[in-house]
């Protein structure tokens, strides 16, 4: 079968990836089947893993439990020494590393450089000195409370950022002495594929990582079910989240999901609006639109209404659609025609429903190649309609109007989920009074950067439990109580 990509994009041997890795060990799939990957910026084939099964998740979840007494016991400084020699087994692969992405996602080789490669060996860094810490240890009265890590994990990870999900759950899980199986997402399946081969080079106990591709309704939920789990830690969708909370219950253990967004981007009447513009437009269409913290929802004052419209359609227009190795191409496609046709289908959706189209829509030029979609802006969206509310996972951005700070924070509060928001003002204190009325589990003032040993998770039905950080690492133990 040919294999489309140019070798100075995706390294020849990792084309052809048609082992698991568990024991410590690249080992044959109990099964012969395959799964394409693709590169969505021209539909070509571009690389096969294995199609894992349920008895590949058995011996998989076992090599796991019999490293977990070991593991588990390790030293701090043990645990850390292991994730140090990680961190510069996957920084030497970092090249090959943002080129898997740009290929097997489509993010453009600039943004898979710098966050979809850069983020995550920068928490596998910050885990390195966590690693390194005593565990925490509390005396209530006559009790002695201390942390201890909660055994096997099955990690269960999306495609739209292929190593920073990923890390967030192997990092703070292996920091805390647990042990781990690992699940990537079968449309990006080749990025994991390297962080493997620096687990190899980095030496870490035989068990302790293991790998089984796959797809979700099979080694998903193989994995989210097994008895031998302890903890499942999933990013998704809501959707998802909720059937893997039901296999869990079956057998009461731990979950931990991060799940849907639909954030709201407040904009005070005082605040700096060309900035705001332009970095919500930048925050909104990153990765595409594939990201679940996106502010796809720009909420602005009815007294600068019309000025933000000008400014966010001029901003829109200098995004560039193109192939991810093209430097003038600031978006790259939607992962798969399923995508791309399921945002084309809220857009065609939001127009028969009255929105305004601004910017974008299904007229606007792509590239005849691969699974694009125009950056779309639409104005005047009701808060209550389905652009609204539905997460679009697409490069759709839809602005609302308010009349007051009350009126504003009602309208970002209308939503099932919670997972992120922005507030801009050029009164900081005004700004940190509406960010505390956002019930999201994260807000960026006047666009702040991203914490990445903050804790990260979501409110209502953008998930349970958080990570990164010392709060991330928390997820992954267990709370004991001794009594002297």
């Amino acid at each position: 079968m040919d294999l489309a990509a140019p070798p100075s994009q995706l390294p020849d041997s990792l084309r052809l990836r048609h082992h698991l890795y568990i024991g410590g060990e690249w080992t044959p799939p109990a099964d012969a089947d395959l799964i394409d990957v693709e590169n969505p910026s021209t539909g070509e084939l571009v690389g096969q893993v294995p199609a894992g099964t349920p008895a590949d998740v058995d011996r998989a979840v076992a090599a796991a439990r019999a490293a977990f007494p070991g593991w588990s016991s390790a030293t701090p400084a043990e645990r850390s020494a292991h994730l140090d020699r990680l961190h510069a087994a996957l920084s030497a692969r970092a090249d090959d590393l943002a080129r898997a992405v740009a290929v097997e996602l489509g993010s453009p080789l600039k943004l898979a450089t710098r966050v979809q490669v850069g983020l995550p060996l920068t928490v596998l860094r910050d885990h390195v000195a966590l690693a390194a810490r005593a565990p925490v240890e509390e005396s209530i009265g006559n009790s002695l409370v201390v942390r201890e890590p909660i055994g096997v994990v099955g990690a269960i990870t999306p495609w739209n950022y292929p190593l920073h999900q990923v890390m967030a759950k192997l990092a703070p899980a292996v920091a805390a002495g647990c042990t781990v199986v690992l699940k990537p997402s079968e449309l990006t399946p080749l990025t994991a594929y390297l962080l493997f081969d620096a687990v190899t080079e980095a030496g870490l106990p035989p068990g302790v990582l293991n790998l089984v591709p796959g797809t979700g309704p099979v080694v998903g939920e193989a994995l989210a079910g097994h008895p031998d789990v302890d903890l499942v830690s999933f990013t998704g969708s809501t959707a998802t989240g909720a059937r893997i909370m039901r296999l869990a219950a079956d057998r009461i253990a731990r979950v931990a999901l991060e799940l849907g967004g639909k954030s709201a981007n407040v904009i005070l009447p005082d605040a700096d609006l060309a900035t705001a513009v332009k970095v919500g437009v930048g925050n909104a269409l990153l990765n595409s639109g594939q990201t679940c913290t996106a502010w796809t929802r720009m909420l602005v004052h009815r007294d600068r209404y019309d000025e933000a419209l000008h400014l966010i359609t001029t901003t829109v227009a200098g995004y560039r659609l193109g192939d991810p190795f093209d430097p003038a191409a600031r978006l790259g496609p939607l992962v798969s025609a399923h995508q791309a046709e399921r945002v084309r289908g809220h857009i065609d959706r939001a127009l028969a429903a009255g929105a305004r189209l601004v910017a974008g829509g299904p007229d606007a030029p792509v590239p005849t190649r691969g699974h694009f979609v125009a950056p779309t802006v639409f104005a005047d969206v009701h808060p209550d309609s389905a652009l609204a509310q539905e997460e679009v996972f697409g490069p759709v951005l839809a602005v609302i109007p308010f009349a007051d700070t009350d009126e504003a924070v009602a309208i970002a509060n209308n939503s099932k989920y919670g997972l992120a928001g922005a507030v801009w003002s050029a009164d900081t204190d005004a700004a940190l009074a509406v960010a505390r009325r956002l019930r999201t589990g994260a807000v960026d003032i006047n666009g702040a950067p991203f914490n990445p040993l903050a804790p990260f998770g979501g409110y209502k039905q953008s998930g349970l439990g958080r990570e990164l950080g010392v709060h991330g690492l928390a997820e992954f133990c267990e709370l004991k109580a001794i009594q002297r």
